[in-house]
């Protein structure tokens, strides 16, 4: 195993080329050794905390525990339990692998890799041979793909469990459709997933309808018109307005792309009245590379118009172009609502609540990708001991905003400005700043400090008899979800499996 006695990064230039190309193959494996280890300690702290105490739980000990270990590593809920599935797998079902990622000879990708492909696995002793058979080969793996590794892998459980295989037939029963976090730099959105084969075609074909029947004088290329026709579709439009700009062109008839966008503005009025720059074009091919020109004399000072925050949906930044190409299409603009004062009631107003999804972005708790517009909005003084004021409210996630409810040892506490300070059950404190503040520190997020009422009774000590009387129950646990999942994959394999291995007519 690599023993860390290649150069540090300071002495790099003096090394030979071949001493490089051993330090990056050594650090390669050190760094895969890390991850073994990690997975270890994962896989030890899930052992004591997932006690199956609290099956039925919403927010059972499994997403409890996912918390804790999302809040140390910056990183979302769904990431921490893929983390700690594969920490679980490695562990107990195939230790012999786990030996190779701890010494660093397999990546902790490669693991996943496995882990997946046997999922529906489940007889002991079949587990037990994949793990020996798997280990034994897993040194001639280092230059496959991850295709041609899958294949391997399909190979293997194919032969010692048929029924476990996942065909890719499986695929038309995990379609989805995926859409990424908004990107503020260029105000897009990423979007993936599977459709069945008819619904792929169907749409493939409406597009380029859609992205036809605009006249020859729309600036956008056939993919920006293509993309802009899925839009169209969401927004309940059968048609996709033509951006020519001729008012002869009987094309332009509104697509309800824009009118349907609310926009709350955080920004100085420049934003929205500023030209966008010549290159900044939102539409047509990249601008060519300019010739060069003589020196321009200096531009006038003054800040960079400033981008906005976009309101309905997923939330998101605007870009200054994209903001002003919104507009003049016929976009809905707020402003931002200042709240200062406490409200009489547990629920906020729609201007409080619009303020506190502003200010937060996303859930508050740390590594919480979710957008604000998705979450709930939590007292942290709980109410009525705490007022439904701006200063002490804060969006989470259903998941973390049940963990620090009702799982005991967390603790949150609310500064002036938004940021909110979260203790977790061991001890450790992580500070989540509010995202619009991160974004626009010109914007002041502080509010004046919540009043405190005597008389408000005090929130109830974590061990009171019924307080977790109100979690949400489950209707099935995640262990017999697990297995229903399990078994209804395997029985489609069933099929498969009972019309090969029939004998052939006579």
């Amino acid at each position: 195993m690599f023993d860390g006695s290649f150069p540090e990064p300071g002495a790099l230039r003096a090394c030979p080329d071949a001493g490089l190309i051993d330090a990056i193959r050594g650090w390669s494996t050190a760094a895969a050794a890390a991850e073994g280890r990690r997975l270890s300690a994962v896989a030890e702290f899930v052992t004591r905390r997932c006690t199956d105490e609290h099956p039925d739980w919403a927010c059972d000990d499994w997403d409890a525990t996912a918390a804790e270990i999302a809040a140390a590593l910056n990183i979302s809920h769904h990431r921490a339990t893929t983390l700690m599935n594969l920490a679980i797998t490695v562990r107990e079902r195939f230790p012999k692998v786990g030996a190779l990622v701890l010494a660093g000879a397999i990546t902790a990708h490669t693991a996943q890799l496995i882990a997946d492909r046997t999922y529906l696995v489940f007889n002991p002793e079949a587990i037990a041979t994949l793990d020996a058979r798997i280990a034994d080969q897993a040194h001639t793996w280092g230059p496959l793909s991850d295709y041609k590794l899958i294949q391997s892998l399909d190979m293997l459980v194919d032969e010692i469990d048929p029924g476990a295989l996942r065909r890719t037939t499986g695929n038309a029963r995990h379609r989805d459709i995926t859409i990424a976090d908004p990107d503020e730099q260029s105000g897009t959105t990423a979007l993936w997933g599977r459709l069945l084969a008819t619904d792929a075609a169907a749409l493939d074909k409406r597009l380029t309808a859609m992205a036809t029947a605009v006249c020859t004088g729309d600036p956008r290329t056939v993919a920006q018109r293509r993309a802009d026709a899925l839009g169209a579709l969401a927004n309940k439009a059968d048609h996709l307005a033509c951006l020519c700009g001729s008012p002869e062109c009987p094309a332009t008839a509104d697509d309800g792309r824009a009118t349907n966008v609310i926009v709350h503005v955080v920004a100085e009025h420049a934003t929205l009245t500023t030209p966008a720059d010549a290159g900044e074009s939102l539409h047509g091919e990249e601008p060519a590379e300019p010739e060069p020109a003589p020196p321009a004399p200096p531009a006038p000072s003054g800040p960079r118009p400033k981008p906005a925050l976009l309101v309905e949906g997923r939330g998101g930044i605007i870009p200054a172009p994209l903001l002003q190409d919104l507009i003049a299409r016929g976009a809905r603009v707020r402003p931002v609502p200042t709240p200062t004062a406490a409200e009489p009631r547990y629920r906020p107003s729609a201007a409080l609540a619009t303020f506190v999804r502003l200010r937060d972005l996303t859930c508050r708790f740390p590594g919480c990708p979710r957008p604000a517009f998705a979450t709930d909005i939590d007292h942290t003084r709980p109410y009525p001991h705490g007022p439904t004021h701006p200063a002490n409210l804060g969006c989470y996630c259903r998941k973390h905003h049940l963990a620090k409810t009702f799982w005991p040892g967390w603790h949150d506490e609310q500064l002036p400005d938004g940021t909110i300070v979260i203790t977790t059950p061991t001890g450790h404190t992580y500070r989540s700043k509010p995202g619009a503040a991160l974004l626009f520190p010109d914007w002041n997020t502080h509010t004046p400090a919540p009043p405190t009422d005597p008389a408000a009774p005090p929130p109830p000590p974590e061990d009171s008899p019924g307080r977790t009387l109100k979690m949400p129950r489950r209707t099935q646990t995640r262990a017999k979800a697990r297995a229903y999942r399990i078994k209804t994959e395997r029985a489609l394999n069933d099929a498969h499996v009972a019309e090969r291995t029939k004998p052939p007519p006579f």
